[in-house]
């Protein structure tokens, strides 16, 4: 039975990184002390071992323990006697490429599918959509597949802003850009807001928070879903 926290962001206005999730993490995580931290999506190109240490020090704030996944030599040891499991934002392509390359998708599969807490924000939870395809990340590398962990029946599109009618901008809205993803891909896909989350717990999918979510569905008019909607039957 997976057990998840699916985010838009890590950080929100007026908050440190992760505070505005820290009551929910603290429930995800209550039979966990020692989380594995899989950093491979480097924002900012940080080094791996630069973003574990930043990391470590926001959950010493709830009184949890970060080991990165690149301190391990075996990936099979890694998830051996994992207690829970946090991948962070930065760039999706770079993310996707390192899962690939390392052999982690299959193993963090399988956690996620037998019960293993999991926490992801931005790429993090990008990659817990059928495909990476709609990320807004530049694709800095050209990973094996765009296919990802398909922990959910459809793709998230993390940090979805709704377009600016003030906006003197005159290039493609991210409305504009999941349309011509569904000209080629029957995926739905979830526009997740910032502060926003979704919750899979007990075989079910609830968008968590202060805001709306956008549905865009294939040959359908985009609509909205409030707070504690089910997201269970969109496939």
């Amino acid at each position: 039975m997976q057990n998840c926290v699916i985010a838009s962001t890590s950080t929100i206005h007026g908050s440190g990184p992760l505070e505005y999730l820290f009551d929910t993490l603290i429930e995800l995580y209550k039979d966990s002390e020692q989380i594995l931290f899989i950093p491979y999506a480097r924002p900012g190109g940080i080094s791996l071992d630069e973003y574990t240490i930043g990391v470590n020090n926001i959950f010493k704030k709830i009184n949890k323990r970060i080991l990165g996944i690149h301190m391990f030599s075996d990936i099979t040891e890694a998830f051996e006697n994992t207690q829970g499991v946090f991948t962070g934002g930065g760039n999706t392509f770079l993310l996707v490429n390192q899962l690939y390359r390392n052999n982690v998708l299959e193993p963090l599969k399988q956690a996620i599918d037998t019960g293993v807490p999991y926490l992801g924000t931005s790429a993090g939870s990008n990659i817990c959509g059928l495909t990476m395809q709609t990320t807004n990340d530049m694709p800095i590398v050209h990973p094996p597949s765009l296919k990802t962990l398909g922990v959910m029946p459809f793709n998230i599109n993390a940090h979805y802003l709704d377009p600016d009618p003030n906006s003197t901008h005159k290039g493609e809205t991210r409305e504009t850009r999941i349309k011509e993803f569904h000209k080629l891909n029957p995926q739905p896909v979830v526009g997740l807001r910032e502060a926003s989350w979704l919750r899979i717990q007990e075989n079910d999918i609830q968008l968590k928070g202060e805001f709306s979510a956008r549905i865009f569905e294939q040959n359908k008019i985009p609509y909205e879903i409030e707070p504690d909607s089910s997201l269970l039957g969109l496939n």
